[in-house]
């Protein structure tokens, strides 16, 4: 698994610069001025050394969940019972949850993946990759073993595969796993050498003794386990959970088959950050979508030089950013692809001569 991993990641391609070149031409021929549609140029620009293309379609969306229990919820660390896993799985196959009700209205697929659940699940919706029932608490012990890390990551990285097989042009990560704004916390805080008061947030909605002592948590586990900071595989292994290393690996999957993976919330962005350090290149494959008020959020985005497009005062996870995006996203695609150029609009742009010269000039695209 070690090896094929690698290989895998070794095989992710450079963004198309070429693409990307004729995409910045296209949108200042395009009549309105310079950079006036902000972030949905910068979006299509990015899709564009993505896909290769100047504007490539983007209607066929799916958002992956991947959902898992984590050792370290018994330590009291969630204001959420653990039940809440399974029976939240449960309701985003069937269409009840807050993401797959954003999921339906922006017509966007929904794929539920058991990766850990500590329940036997049987529903249609729901599909079984288990690796364990739940990882181990990593306030005693390592949450699982590296071997069952990589069966993650490669498990994460199949879903990207089976999207793109089924004609998905992009995917959205999102998990549902109580306990795990924990596990993000502590592999953050081992990937950028941090104290866990600097990673902790409130989660659903701690009290200020919980938050006190889930960082207690996390800065003990870290001393004890000392994951190596060079090695996400290993971070994953010792503080995080199936699900975060699944997300990793989609962001991987997606990646390696140059296409477009939308981040969610804090979670979503710590997987990101997993597979950043993996392999760099996998960033130029990623969009965020909202920025979390979990302040672990802002750390894991400046640690990959992003920033979100939406700020929406969210923090429920599941990818529910991810089907607004995909909206954003589908627009930006539009524009580029359908508004008139200067010459088509009949319009002279010799007026944005001197405009173009001071943006050139401060170094702005």
């Amino acid at each position: 698994m070690e090896q094929h991993l690698q290989e895998i990641l070794a095989g992710i391609p450079a963004p198309d610069s070429a693409a990307m070149d004729a995409a910045l031409r296209r949108q200042a021929s395009l009549a309105k001025p310079p950079h006036s549609l902000g972030s949905l140029e910068d979006i299509s620009v990015k899709m564009a050394g993505m896909t290769g293309q100047i504007a490539s379609p983007v209607d066929r969306r799916r958002l992956l969940v991947f959902a898992a229990d984590n050792g370290i919820a018994d330590k009291g660390v969630s204001s959420c019972p653990k039940s809440v896993t399974l029976m939240q799985t449960l309701n985003l196959s069937r269409g009840l949850t807050g993401a797959a009700v954003l999921a339906r209205h922006f017509h966007s697929e929904l794929e539920v993946i058991d990766v850990g659940v500590d329940a036997d699940i049987r529903e249609p919706g729901v599909l079984d990759r288990k690796i364990a029932r739940g990882t181990r608490n990593f306030a005693t012990e390592p949450a699982m073993t590296r071997d069952d890390a990589l069966r993650a990551i490669l498990t994460g990285i199949e879903a990207a595969d089976r999207a793109k097989a089924d004609g998905v042009q992009i995917i959205g990560v999102g998990e549902m796993g109580i306990g795990n704004t924990t596990t993000s916390a502590a592999v953050l805080s081992a990937l950028l050498g941090l104290r866990a008061c600097e990673t902790v947030s409130r989660g659903a909605g701690l009290t200020d003794g919980a938050l006190e002592k889930k960082a207690r948590l996390i800065d003990g586990a870290l001393q004890a386990l000392d994951p190596d900071a060079g090695d996400p595989v290993d971070v994953l292994a010792k503080v995080g959970g199936f699900d975060l290393a699944a997300m990793c690996g989609a962001f991987i999957g997606a990646a390696r088959l140059r296409m477009p993976a939308v981040i969610d919330g804090f979670i979503s962005a710590v997987a990101a950050l997993c597979a950043f350090r993996l392999n760099p290149l996998c960033a130029a494959y990623m969009i965020p979508s909202h920025a979390s008020v979990e302040k672990g959020y802002g750390l894991a985005m400046a640690a990959m030089s992003m920033q979100p497009m939406l700020n929406l005062n969210m923090r429920l996870g599941e990818g529910s950013g991810c089907p607004i995006a995909f909206e954003i996203i589908s627009a930006a695609q539009r524009v580029i692809l359908e508004m008139a150029t200067f010459n088509e609009a009949g319009i002279d742009d010799e007026y944005l001569s001197e405009i173009r010269m001071n943006r050139r000039f401060q170094g702005e695209a």
